[in-house]
């Protein structure tokens, strides 16, 4: 598969990875790193790649469903949310495995178009499709 980039960013890591920094490498964000409680770090603020990947899946999820909404043509509600849930432990086959679940909200959408729009959406979704052969998304579509 070979992919047309049209957008580059890039960040660089430092410190110890989970407990050190992260940064933009054009300037525009950069956060102090943590690793959680249950993970056996100090927990506390900070962020963590898994904060930061339910940030990314969860707005490019919503954002995709514009691209999904034309092919549809079913209308996304006013007011809908996606809510990214990102988990990370140890994995049965060794080394540590993601999960991933969405929470995708459509208010006064018809249960049919609802699903419909966001099985769409989960077609096209960059990160659905990167992490497709890897992690089973779990997606629950209220309306």
């Amino acid at each position: 598969m070979s992919v047309d980039a049209k957008y580059h960013t890039a960040a660089t890591a430092s410190g110890g990875g989970r407990d050190g920094r992260t940064a933009l490498a054009d300037g525009t964000m950069s956060f102090d790193l943590v690793i959680p409680k249950e993970l056996g770090g100090p927990g506390g603020a900070g962020a963590n790649p898994e904060k930061l990947f339910a940030l990314g899946y969860s707005a490019c999820f919503l954002s995709a469903m514009r691209t999904a909404s034309a092919r549809t043509k079913i209308k996304r509600p006013e007011g809908s949310t996606v809510t990214a849930t990102i988990g990370i432990g140890p994995r049965s086959e060794g080394g540590f495995g993601i999960t991933a679940a969405l929470d995708v909200f459509l208010p006064g959408l018809l249960e049919a178009d609802a699903k419909t729009l966001v099985e769409a959406t989960h077609e096209i979704c960059p990160y659905s499709n990167a992490i497709k052969a890897s992690v089973d998304v779990k997606i629950t579509t209220r309306s």
